[in-house]
């Protein structure tokens, strides 16, 4: 077998803003498995977060070269750990399996054939004013993700509700609150109907959130990866997100979600900004989960061919010719 990866870019829709920063483009990295007349394909997105480049990622995912090129089954886990460079190469490996089989993905997993969810639409980080016209422009979306993070977000919170009296709120710090500013908005996420906080707190610093009320349930975005990070969780979280990205693949995070609902955690999966072929492997863990956010394509300007499909129902498993 051969492996290649390639850089893309496709540009967003519009700046996309959290508490780290804007970006207006979402550069990945496009992994391509071939032999035996079949072709699989994967998607990642480096993130400076956890400390990856495109460089660096590139490197990882290029030194497991020659063991493609050796033949026989590869341990992605023994070689590379959870993250980006893992995730794109395993969703390849699927999509390979897959188109060398004839079958979808879900068919070698063993899982049901998958089906739409509805999933959460992002507005990005920025002033109340901006946030609300958002707000008022989507308010069609029965579910709104809106990007905090700052010392002063409840005019962001009120203006979003205001521009979308309907839509149910799930709200994302990225690491950006302290624990006295979420404590005081704590009872004011109530009063707004907010029905999610993503990581409040840096996640270095989330043990605050022992013993501290939780009047809506506090999702563990940066503080969960994989399934080695549920020990760290206990008491302080109520969902865990589940990120391709973060997990290192469609194999852990399958696992990731069954061990997580096996010890009680509720299940959100999320995704990076990137197009639809990094979105595709994640609708399979979607399934019944209890928040669901792959929204990534509709945030850019250009995806790929055969891109996803998202209408009322939500977002769709993909066609073969995308991915799986």
């Amino acid at each position: 077998m051969q492996i290649s990866v390639t850089r893309d870019i496709f540009p967003l829709a519009q700046v996309f803003t959290i508490s780290r920063g804007s970006r207006s483009e979402a550069q990945v990295l496009t992994v391509t498995v071939s032999g035996g007349g079949a072709v699989g394909r994967g998607e990642c997105v480096p993130y400076a977060r956890y400390g990856e480049t495109l460089d660096s990622v590139t490197d990882q995912i290029m030194a497991l070269a020659p063991l493609f090129a050796a033949g026989g089954e590869i341990d992605l886990a023994a070689h590379l750990p959870a993250g980006a460079a893992r995730n794109a190469i395993d969703c390849a490996l699927w999509d390979w399996r897959a188109k060398a089989a004839g079958k979808r993905v879900w068919d070698l997993l063993d899982l049901p054939a998958p089906g739409p969810e509805i999933t959460a639409y992002t507005l990005s980080l920025d002033t109340p004013e901006a946030m609300q016209a958002q707000a008022a422009k989507h308010a069609f979306r029965p579910l709104l993700k809106i990007k905090l993070g700052t010392p002063d977000d409840m005019p962001r919170l009120e203006a979003v509700r205001a521009g979308a009296p309907k839509s149910t709120i799930i709200v994302d710090a990225n690491e950006g609150w302290s624990a006295d500013v979420y404590a005081d908005l704590a009872p004011h996420l109530v009063r707004l109907g907010v029905t999610l906080v993503e990581q409040p707190l840096p996640a270095g610093d989330d043990d605050a959130l022992i013993g501290m009320a939780r009047p809506v349930p506090v999702c563990a975005d940066e503080s969960c990866h994989d399934r080695a990070s549920l020990a760290g969780l206990k008491g302080k979280y109520d969902v865990v997100n589940i990120k391709l990205d973060k997990t290192g693949g469609l194999t852990e995070a399958l696992a990731l979600k069954s061990a997580a609902l096996a010890e009680g955690y509720g299940v959100m999966v999320g995704c990076m900004v990137g197009s639809s072929l990094a979105m595709a492997p994640a609708t399979l863990v979607a399934q019944g989960v209890a928040v669901t956010d792959l929204d990534g394509p509709l945030l850019l300007a250009e995806d790929r061919a055969a891109p996803l499909n998202f209408d009322s129902e939500g977002v769709h498993p993909p066609t073969p010719a995308l991915w799986g």
